[in-house]
């Protein structure tokens, strides 16, 4: 079965634990700002883990946004390539990140990773429990925000409907 042509931007992490959740408040940030895009679906991917599978596997385009423990300082901003993402191990990511990146490593053994795949994230400050950001990665978000545009741009999917 041929690999369908979805173009997805995907917020990930768990809203109860501050900056874990900074994805989905990302994704929801960015869809407010720019609105629709021709072809393109926000999608706030919660803790889904491996029940994400069949979006990644369907996808030709997926920016995922998400909070990534890289041992940098709070409120660092981390880009990576689809080469440069941990498919099992590497730069630690939370703990729902973990289960993302063993799907992204299945979705490629099994040769449906997505061709256009890139993440961003911001280091996070705090992962207790509570809601809201912390005031470091609420600071960058609207970075985030930008550099998630200069991808979408890069991929041509920056029309709108």
């Amino acid at each position: 079965m041929e690999q369908q042509e979805r173009k997805v931007v995907l917020g990930l992490g768990n809203i109860l634990n501050r900056d874990e959740g900074m994805g989905v408040h990302a994704v929801k940030a960015l869809e407010a700002q720019i609105g629709d895009l021709a072809g393109v679906e926000w999608v706030d991917g919660g803790v889904l883990g491996m029940n994400l599978l069949m979006l990644i596997e369907e996808c030709s385009h997926l920016l995922v946004l998400d909070a990534a423990d890289a041992r940098q300082p709070p409120g660092t901003l981390i880009q990576l390539r689809r080469e440069q993402i941990p498919l099992y191990a590497g730069i630690k990511m939370s703990q729902h990140q973990v289960t993302f990146q063993e799907v992204l490593g299945l979705a490629n053994i099994r040769g449906k990773l997505p061709p256009h795949l890139h993440l961003i994230g911001i280091q996070p400050a705090d992962l207790s429990i509570g809601l809201g950001l912390s005031p470091e990665v609420a600071a960058i978000l609207p970075e985030m925000n930008e550099q998630a545009l200069v991808i979408l741009n890069q991929w041509g999917l920056l029309t709108h409907k």
